[in-house]
């Protein structure tokens, strides 16, 4: 790193206008949104914000996507950082100034503000590199939206000798400086499904002569109910929704085919198996009770989010020592692909409140950037702990050690 460099990452920390910086970060992303797999521009972008700052940036032979690295002069651990960069095929409602200029293209859900806060940790770290204990590598994610970043960056060997991961959402309901960290599952495995019904078509007028796959179907949606209220345990939870049902195209014909889509949400990988299990069982053994035949498609998702417990009760602890309020959230039932990196690494995934009115993917979805610094300051600072943690216990007897 030039001593250009290193000045410009010290004045960027310690600058009055920091805040102002990150806003204008956040902003030029809310402007420029790019799908899941097509954030050649917002790749381009963070690349050179991290090359201006003197980021050792590795190439991991990415499509879209980023991964740098801070500190590593005294050896050491390797813990990372992640932030997802992708936006939401959404037009814009919000009526803001720097709304997005990409028609219905959208940051709906707040990437651009977990890009932007993993921006302000890194100069924040790379402030103070000489002095940090091992190494934090920074993930700028593609595709979380797709559900498919995450593994790609895992199959990049993103992961390759890293000890714990770290990653962060915002989240509207919780007022800014509040920071939702939570030991266990947070975010739900998130399956989708798509279940074809073959019969055989007949005149509407003489049912009698064919088999139905419109009832079959709606038999099978009722069924389907039951899973959750006779199959999973009064101290678990999932929610089975069917979201789309096809079949027909006359009102005077019976079709051959009916098909029903929607999707699982669980938060336990053995009440996933349970009910994923449970739910081909009674597809299939409903249909053939009405004389039809069932397949079943699943769209694959994220298992759940399941945050370690000692990461958990360092975020909380770095919270505190800066002066934020650390709250036990309310597990989402949507789904994150951080989940993906937890089952190879331990990790902890965090909300970071942000005082929004509307909830993730809404047209008019926006939040309070004076979580900026919030969410940059809580980065920086646990993963400043987490190497600590690592060093310390290092050569001991690893009792607490993750």
């Amino acid at each position: 790193m030039t001593s250009t460099a290193a000045e410009s990452a010290a004045q960027a920390v310690h600058s009055l206008a920091f805040n102002e910086r990150l806003v204008e970060i956040r902003r030029h992303l809310h402007r420029h949104p790019e799908l899941s797999g097509e954030e050649v521009e917002t790749t381009a972008y963070i690349t050179s914000l991290l090359n201006q700052a003197g980021v050792k940036i590795t190439d991991y032979g990415l499509k879209t996507g980023v991964i740098a690295e801070v500190g590593g002069q005294h050896g050491g651990p390797v813990i990372a950082l992640r932030a997802d960069i992708d936006a939401l095929p959404i037009q814009e409602e919000t009526g803001l100034t720097y709304a997005s200029e990409v028609h219905g293209r959208m940051h709906a859900c707040g990437h651009d503000f977990h890009t932007a806060a993993l921006l302000g940790a890194v100069y924040q770290l790379k402030a103070q590199e000489s002095s940090l204990k091992g190494t934090v590598r920074l993930l700028f994610q593609p595709a979380e939206e797709k559900a498919k970043g995450a593994q790609q960056i895992i199959a990049a060997g993103g992961l390759d000798q890293v000890r714990a991961v770290i990653g962060m959402h915002n989240k509207p309901d919780l007022p800014v400086g509040t920071i939702g960290i939570k030991a266990g599952p947070l975010m739900a495995a998130a399956d989708g499904f798509a279940v074809r019904i073959r019969g055989f078509g007949s005149h509407a007028a003489v049912p009698e002569a064919g088999i139905d796959p419109i009832v079959a179907a709606s038999h099978i949606v009722t069924a389907l109910q039951s899973i959750v209220s006779r199959n999973v345990g009064s101290l678990d939870s999932a929610v089975i929704s069917v979201t789309q049902i096809h079949s027909g195209n006359s009102w005077n014909i019976i079709p051959d085919t009916a098909v029903l889509e929607g999707t699982i949400r669980s938060f336990d990988e053995a009440v996933r198996g349970r009910v994923l299990k449970r739910f081909e069982e009674v597809v299939r053994g409903v249909a053939a009770a009405l004389g039809a035949e069932a397949s079943v498609r699943w769209i694959g998702g994220p298992p759940p989010v399941i945050n370690d417990a000692l990461l958990a009760r360092l975020g909380e602890e770095t919270a505190a020592n800066l002066g934020y309020t650390a709250v036990q959230p309310v597990p989402s039932p949507a789904g994150e692909d951080f989940a993906f990196y937890q089952q190879a690494v331990p990790g902890l995934f965090v909300f970071t409140g942000t005082a929004g009115s509307r909830e993730w993917h809404h047209p008019a979805f926006e939040l309070d950037e004076a979580a900026l610094p919030v969410g940059a300051g809580f980065f920086s600072d646990l993963a400043v702990r987490v190497l600590e943690h690592l060093a310390a216990e290092r050569g001991a007897d690893h009792s607490g050690a993750f």
